[in-house]
């Protein structure tokens, strides 16, 4: 237990120690100073809204997994099925690139047709971060690598299909900016995907928006006390604001992650902080406006505003990116099905004798997570 003169020891130190870095913090003022001219008030305007989301891993964990299997599921608002697949750490990465790309160069899925217009036939030529089948000890993360492509993937087959009714925004679960991606792979594919926005409007003059929302940003978290103190975005209706290069580049860890570096290959869109309610303690959002799209700023704000004010649960959170956010999550029943789906197919993989053993393993209850309940 912390004793008394302990506490009156952090204490002097906390207050010496903030009022050394107090520094910090008037830079950062500095830095964000000239943005209180630049802030912009968003007018909501009305347009059909649309996101892809794939199923969080990392929230859809079950309790008997002895090979971790990670389903690669994206979905839309609507709860239609872009992309499914399953893989785990050990899976063969060639026979994997084969289920989407046949050795013939026939697409038989999004990720296929991805892969075939960005002229690769191998995961591991796609991504450095995708093991090849003869690596040793591949990094077991590749599986979340898999995802992110496989929902770049269901949003560039989207587009090549067309089929839409009526202008839309789609808003991406993320910001418009990737280091997965093998050199300049990214770049072509936001190329392709301006192309095909083009085209969409080309023959049935829809319009086509895409931007990148984020849930936080090295940016916001490093700058959030210099806002306030600024009264930047502080206004009594909803704005947002341009964050330039310059401010990007202190805050991530990567300088070629933030506009304006010389590696731009890595990032699709303009990075702006963006307020949707008008009270002083509404959230602040990341957005990422897509590059060939940054003249229409205003009106991409205005759409992803209307759909803002519909959010529900969380509030001023786009609406559409909750519900795909609600289609894909695996809980409750469906969590149950999928665990007893992966205990049946665990146990088929033994011998008939060594299934009691599976099955025994699988009821033990994990004693050190008791401190817990």
């Amino acid at each position: 237990m912390i004793t008394p003169e302990t506490l009156n020891n952090v204490r002097r130190k906390l207050e010496e120690r903030a009022i050394a870095d107090k520094s910090v913090i008037e830079e950062l003022r500095s830095d964000i100073q000239p943005l209180s001219s630049e802030v912009r008030r968003i007018n909501p305007r009305t347009t059909t809204s649309i996101s892809l989301v794939a199923a969080d891993g990392g929230n859809n964990k079950v309790n008997f997994d002895p090979y971790l299997f990670q389903l690669v599921r994206v979905v839309d608002s609507y709860g239609r099925e872009l992309l499914l697949d399953l893989a785990s750490p050990t899976t063969d990465t060639e026979q994997l690139s084969i289920t989407h790309l046949d050795k013939d160069s026939t697409p038989k899925s999004a990720l296929g047709l991805m892969m075939k217009d960005l002229g690769v036939k191998n995961l591991w030529e796609l991504s450095p971060m995708m093991p090849k089948p003869d690596e040793q000890n591949p990094n077991p993360s590749w599986v979340l690598v898999y995802r992110d492509l496989a929902e770049w993937a269901a949003l560039y087959q989207m587009l090549q299909e067309g089929g839409f009714n009526t202008d839309t925004l789609i808003v991406r679960d993320g910001l418009l900016r990737s280091k997965i991606f093998t050199q300049k792979l990214f770049k072509d594919l936001l190329e392709k995907i301006d192309d095909a926005i083009k085209e969409i409007y080309r023959s049935t003059k829809r319009r086509i928006y895409i931007v990148g929302f984020s849930k936080k940003s090295k940016v916001l978290t490093r700058y959030r006390l210099a806002f306030a103190l600024e009264e930047i975005l502080t206004q009594g209706y909803p704005c947002y604001v341009e964050i330039p290069p310059d401010i990007q580049k202190k805050a991530y860890i990567w300088e070629e992650y933030a506009t304006g570096s010389e590696a731009e290959k890595f990032v699709g869109g303009r990075l702006f902080m963006v307020r949707f309610g008008s009270r002083l303690n509404d959230p602040i959002w990341p957005v990422d406006i897509f590059l060939p799209q940054l003249n229409q700023a205003s009106q991409v704000m205005g759409y992803l505003l209307a759909d803002a004010n519909d959010g529900f649960p969380v509030p001023f959170y786009p609406r559409c990116l909750q519900k795909a956010h609600e289609e894909a999550a695996l809980v409750g029943f469906d969590m149950e099905v999928m665990e007893d789906l992966i205990v049946n197919a665990v146990r088929k993989s033994f011998s008939h004798s060594e299934q009691d053993v599976v099955d025994r393993v699988r009821l033990q209850s994990d004693v050190s997570m008791l401190r817990y309940e």
